[in-house]
């Protein structure tokens, strides 16, 4: 295994809101939203792995800004931390008119992807060397997200989450 930059399987996505992706109020449909940053993350953590990526999870989404008809929409992708076979990624959605103006962030996200091997089975993944503080910070915080994903799903106990008892304890 190595260590991969982040830098190494960015993704960036751009694309330009149809009448087809949009429901009646002229508003970028959310599922659509959501295809395609899933697209944009499964291609980074396909790079990042050099395999063929699942989707495992998506943590909260919240739509905080409108996407109008015919704005332009940009999906960025970040590999945030490898655990064994699966893959953390950062998903960041930017919006804006044709022309450039009205910049704003409209979303984000954190998907989990599973590497899978040529017989579809969970393979190891590379880990990911944190170069900036704001990448640190996530790789970081990325341990409690899991944490949390695991509690979620009933695969762990509270109890047994030494990052999240942390966070809530009041020691």
């Amino acid at each position: 295994m190595t260590d991969k930059k982040v830098s190494d399987s960015e993704t960036i996505m751009t694309q330009l809101v149809m009448p087809n992706d949009t429901n009646p109020l002229g508003n970028l449909m959310g599922g659509n939203l959501m295809k395609w940053m899933d697209v944009a993350g499964g291609i980074c953590a396909a790079r990042h792995s050099r395999a063929h990526v699942v989707t495992a999870s998506v943590d909260h989404i919240s739509f905080s800004k409108p996407i109008h008809l015919g704005d332009t929409v940009t999906v960025k992708a970040m590999v945030t931390r490898a655990f064994t076979t699966s893959v953390e990624v950062f998903i960041e959605v930017f919006a804006s008119d044709i022309k450039g103006d009205n910049w704003r962030k409209a979303n984000h996200a954190y998907f989990l992807f599973v590497a899978l091997d040529d017989e579809m089975k969970p393979k190891k993944v590379d880990h990911v060397m944190p170069l900036t503080t704001e990448e640190q910070n996530r790789y970081e915080a990325a341990m409690r997200r899991r944490d949390l994903r695991l509690i979620l799903s009933g695969r762990m106990q509270p109890k047994d989450s030494v990052g999240l008892v942390k966070l809530f304890s009041k020691d």
